[in-house]
């Protein structure tokens, strides 16, 4: 059986659609949905645009919750609840990057200037199975 974190990235293999929360200037939650996109070393990222309220609430309080796992309602497989610091840049070198051409349907491409890339560091993540109180927990060393 594998160990924790690469069961975790097995989930996350796929960009995957999660919940992310955060909390606006006047400490309210605020929730939306992201694509997310992981590597190796349980870091998330996702694209947003410029525009984007995320942006400036994750400036304001880096703290940041995601949950995926389920998409259907037949679905009752692990499920994945995840803590980390998100930073959001418009760093050329970080948009080339992650840049990959799912992303034309919203972007002009890595240069397009309304293009930003969230980056969470996950510091916590939680295995939840539906229908019982037990659940896995990885932390970052």
């Amino acid at each position: 059986m594998a160990n924790l974190k690469e069961r975790i990235l097995d989930m996350l293999k796929e960009p995957t659609l999660a919940c992310l929360a955060t909390i606006t200037e006047d400490g309210k939650p605020w929730v939306r949905y992201v694509i997310i996109e992981a590597s190796d070393d349980m870091t998330l990222r996702f694209p947003s645009p410029d525009w984007g309220r995320k942006n400036l609430q994750i400036q304001h309080n880096p703290e940041v919750h995601l949950t995926c796992g389920i998409t259907l309602k037949t679905d009752a497989g692990p499920y994945l609840q995840i803590q980390g610091r998100a930073e959001y840049t418009k760093d050329r070198d970080v948009r080339h990057a992650f840049w990959s051409d799912r992303l034309s349907l919203i972007f002009d491409g890595p240069d397009d200037p309304k293009l930003g890339v969230v980056t969470v560091h996950a510091y916590r993540v939680e295995v939840w199975m539906i229908g019982t109180p037990k659940h896995e927990v990885w932390e970052r060393a």
